[in-house]
């Protein structure tokens, strides 16, 4: 079963330096039918104006992972750390027990887009951590790239929860597939481009759920860049 969640769908937010897409329930926007799939929870499309950014606050029990398209993304937080998110890279935050930070975009002439993403963990109370890293493009060219897990397998992202991040990056008439063993669920986000899911065409910006499906197909109709999730 594939249920699509098309993109003129969401929830939309316009404050002027911040222009948001909320694939699920967020913030003022509520949806009793959008409450997340599984364990994802958040899946917002971000735009922050150059200069501009989010203050400092809380988080607590939530897995966040962020991804940056296009622009920069300066992360502060109450653990000490401070990084710079390029284009590419990903970074995990474990709110667990409690975290405060701000993110904010560095540049003076550009806006930031990236996408953020917030998985529920597997139990509260977690040690709050971060994590940020730079993974191969050529590892996703025309394959599925494992950037987060439960166990960090392949270098991957660390994250609390029974839940794995790929991401891909499709040349025109590229295809990837990836196996659901029994049980498992899938969300799959468009990043950029169309492609097609077992035959059902999604473009920029459309999110789709998957269950009781053995298989998924992805076929790019023309370059694509894709994240998709298999969940417990």
């Amino acid at each position: 079963m594939i249920r699509v969640r098309k993109a003129d769908s969401r929830g939309h937010a316009d404050h002027g330096w911040l222009k948001s897409y909320h694939t699920f329930s967020f913030a003022g926007y509520r949806d009793p039918e959008q409450m997340g799939f599984r364990t994802l929870r958040v899946v917002n499309e971000d735009r922050v104006a150059a200069g501009q950014g989010f203050g400092t606050h809380a988080h607590h029990d939530m897995e966040i992972v962020s991804y940056v398209l296009d622009g920069a993304l300066e992360h502060k937080d109450s653990m000490g750390n401070g990084e710079v998110l390029k284009p590419g890279e990903f970074q995990r935050i474990t709110a667990g027990a409690g975290i405060t930070h701000s993110e904010f975009n560095p540049l003076d002439d550009q806006a930031t887009h990236f996408y953020q993403i917030w998985l529920l963990p597997e139990r509260k109370g977690i040690d709050p951590g971060y994590e940020q890293k730079a993974f191969d493009p050529e590892g996703r060219r025309n394959r599925l790239q494992l950037v987060a897990s439960r166990d960090a397998a392949e270098s991957s992202l660390l994250i609390h929860q029974d839940a794995r991040i790929f991401l891909s990056d499709l040349e025109s008439d590229a295809a990837v597939e990836h196996v659901l063993q029994p049980q498992r669920h899938a969300w799959l986000q468009v990043l950029r481009g169309s492609v097609k899911l077992n035959g059902n065409v999604l473009d920029t910006g459309d999110g789709a759920a998957v269950s009781d499906e053995p298989m998924i197909a992805i076929a790019a109709n023309g370059p694509a860049e894709i994240m998709l999730f298999d969940l417990n």
